[in-house]
């Protein structure tokens, strides 16, 4: 695990039990802390209660304490902890600022962060299969993968690539990243923050942690992100701010698994953020052709017949789905779930890429109507109903595409949990 003897003899509270919280608890241990530990899940607290004491920081007078170390599930905007933490006069951070603090006592290397509404995932892995095929050490973590903390430290030379959700950079406070990139903007997570311009604020404060003298990526193709790009640029200088223009890439059509505009725009960010670490074409190039993509976000689960079968359930809002329906010409486009928005504005512009919709789960009343007038719609509710009816009209050439532009709560435990389920009724046909 990583870890630092800057947390010998301090005192940190960790709420929320989950991957990145356990790495927490087990990494401040191994330092030398001092750890008092809290879920609501009983079972998770059993993990922890043999190196921490269990107890409720809310309950707990925190006195001396450094830290008070938060999930980033919990929306600090309206949890009682920030109240805490704030009566306390003491920060919330997340297990990201406990690898900012461990990075001075770790081999020399660099740290790439990588945000934005979408694509955060296929980009971080992207750079990160670059790197890899190019022998240079690398792990993956933050929103991606297993949590940075447990796992191991870089050799000298090696390079930390994070996807990092907003929700990570508002309790991260000295993550100097040596590239830090904001792929693309549009409202999300709007429950989470005091309007859009507070969600973008927070975004931008990834760009605010760096010291000026690293370099800083945007994607070009949103105004927002333009304007965050435009007031780094203006402070820090050509020399350390790139925006990356989609089309300046070529070769697209030769990367089977970075189909569609959406990964266009992933392709010119990672490209950016490679070369400002050093690596030339003859080193990228090459490894976007056997890049494999990831599970749930435009993956290709099957053919049959001639149709292709694709997994988009990462899809959770408009804005993510509509480059998916841009990436096909003909698409049966199951759509539902628990929705974000009451409409699907950002979807419009390739409604005619869609042969019929299938709608599901909570949202399907409100999309059959918001869709009706622009094409055939089928209300299915149910996944298992929606491939059996897209599958019997699909014809050779046709794709069949879960992208549900939607939140999974209503019917699944996550995306995950959805997308699997796609794969698996796609798999018993």
């Amino acid at each position: 695990m990583i870890t630092t003897p800057a947390f010998k003899d301090r005192k940190f509270a960790v709420l929320g039990l989950a991957r990145s919280g356990l790495s927490a608890v087990r990494a401040l241990v191994a330092g030398g802390a001092e750890v008092l530990a809290w879920d609501n899940d009983e079972a998770a607290r059993i993990k922890v209660a043999d190196i921490a004491t269990i107890a409720d920081p809310l309950l707990t007078d925190l006195t001396g304490y450094t830290a008070i170390v938060v999930s980033p599930g919990i929306p600090i905007n309206r949890h009682p902890i920030a109240d805490k933490a704030k009566a306390a006069g003491i920060p919330l951070i997340g297990d990201i600022e406990l690898f900012a603090m461990a990075r001075p006592n770790l081999p020399s290397h660099r740290v790439v962060g990588i945000t934005g509404t979408n694509g955060k995932s296929t980009t971080t892995a992207l750079v990160h299969h670059v790197l890899e095929s190019a022998e240079i050490p690398v792990r993956m973590g933050g929103n991606i993968g297993l949590p940075i903390l447990s796992q191991e430290p870089l050799p000298a030379g090696g390079i930390y690539v994070l996807e990092l959700s907003s929700y990570q950079i508002d309790i991260t406070h000295s993550l100097a990243c040596d590239a830090a990139a904001l792929i693309n903007l549009s409202p999300d997570h709007l429950d989470r923050y005091d309007g859009y311009e507070a969600y973008m604020a927070s975004k931008a404060r990834l760009f605010e942690m760096q010291t000026g003298k690293e370099f800083a990526v945007f994607g070009k193709g949103d105004a927002d992100t333009e304007r965050v790009y435009n007031d780094v640029l203006a402070r820090r200088g050509a020399e350390w701010v790139i925006l990356a223009d989609p089309q300046s890439v070529s070769g697209q059509a030769e990367w089977p698994s970075l189909q569609g505009p959406h990964n266009l725009q992933n392709i010119a960010v990672a490209i950016a953020i490679l070369e400002s670490l050093g690596l030339t074409e003859v080193q990228w190039r090459p490894a976007m052709r056997s890049f494999k993509g990831l599970a749930h976000r435009m993956e290709v689960v099957a053919e049959r017949n001639g149709v292709l079968f694709v997994n988009d359930s990462k899809a959770t809002n408009a804005a993510s789905t509509a480059p998916a329906l841009a990436a096909y010409p003909r698409v049966h486009w199951i759509v539902g779930g628990l929705p974000k928005t009451d409409n699907l504005d950002e979807c419009v512009p390739n409604f005619g890429h869609v042969v019929k919709a299938y709608t599901i789960g909570e949202a399907g009343p409100l999309f059959y109507e918001l869709l009706s007038p622009y094409m055939p719609v089928e209300r299915s509710e149910m996944m298992g109903a929606a491939v059996h009816s897209a599958a019997a009209q699909a014809q050779p050439g046709d794709v069949i595409m879960l992208s549900p532009a939607c939140a999974s709560f209503d019917q699944f435990k996550d995306f995950e949990a959805r997308g699997d389920a796609f794969r698996a009724i796609v798999e018993a046909l």
